[in-house]
């Protein structure tokens, strides 16, 4: 029998699994289409380098890990996992948020800044929340994984509902994998990225509102990268349970 707070957990989880389920709306495939047709006015050349820069600013961190990468947690029940997650989590807002104010007072040149160093906090929050849990992203295949959370926290609907799939059926999917990262879909992980903070950054970059807003959207980016984190490895503890069961 599950615990009061694993009950609770489950309950969560599949209101979060439902959502990430669920179709676009009218809305969301006129704003999809909206986007698709302005990345379709620029030029390929700067697809090329954008793509090229955010897969050396994640490649440089992910092998990286094994100087950075914590201990994982071992023997640990699922609540006091998730409470020592949550912790984390709000540490990692609040840095997050003061730089996010800091480079948005300073402007466009410091809130260009504010994007790898952004980036930085969410991929170092990924690990830690991945070694609580009680993975080893020393691992090739969990570093993967992680990529693939970061990709389902900031896709459009219809590009999320491919990649949930993907984790959901991550005991198979792992077993698939290239060895070589570079085979790893960059392009697509950079245009969902980019469109889905596109607006709330450039509004970082006016006067005035610069700073609270920096500091509002790292706050609440972060936020849901946790909170995507959390459902993902949830679906991997229920598998667990399963097996054990």
């Amino acid at each position: 029998m599950p615990t009061p707070y694993e009950a609770q957990a489950l309950y969560e989880l599949q209101r979060w699994q439902h959502e990430m389920l669920r179709e676009p709306s009218a809305f969301d495939n006129i704003s999809r289409k909206a986007q698709v047709r302005l990345n379709s006015y620029i030029p390929e050349k700067v697809h090329q380098a954008l793509t090229s820069a955010i897969k050396q600013m994640i490649q440089g961190v992910l092998f990286g890990a094994d100087y950075i990468a914590p201990q994982p947690l071992v023997q640990a029940p699922l609540e006091e996992r998730e409470t020592q997650v949550r912790q984390q989590g709000k540490y990692y807002q609040q840095a997050a948020a003061a730089e996010g104010g800091v480079t948005g007072a300073g402007g466009i040149l410091l809130g260009l800044v504010d994007f790898p160093l952004l980036l930085g906090l969410k991929l170092k929050m990924l690990y830690d929340v991945a070694a609580l849990y009680g993975y080893d992203v020393k691992d090739y295949r969990e570093r993967v994984f992680l990529l693939h959370v970061f990709e389902l926290a900031f896709s459009s609907k219809e590009h999320r509902r491919q990649v949930y799939l993907r984790l959901a059926d991550w005991e198979t999917q792992k077993e698939l994998l290239p060895e070589d990262l570079n085979q790893f879909d960059w392009r697509s992980l950079q245009q969902e990225y980019r469109d889905y903070i596109d607006l709330a950054k450039l509004a970082q970059m006016l006067p005035l509102v610069g700073a609270p807003v920096g500091a509002f959207v790292n706050y609440r980016l972060i936020g849901k990268l946790c909170d995507t984190a959390i459902n993902a490895y949830r679906m991997r503890w229920r598998e667990q349970k399963k097996l054990m069961a």
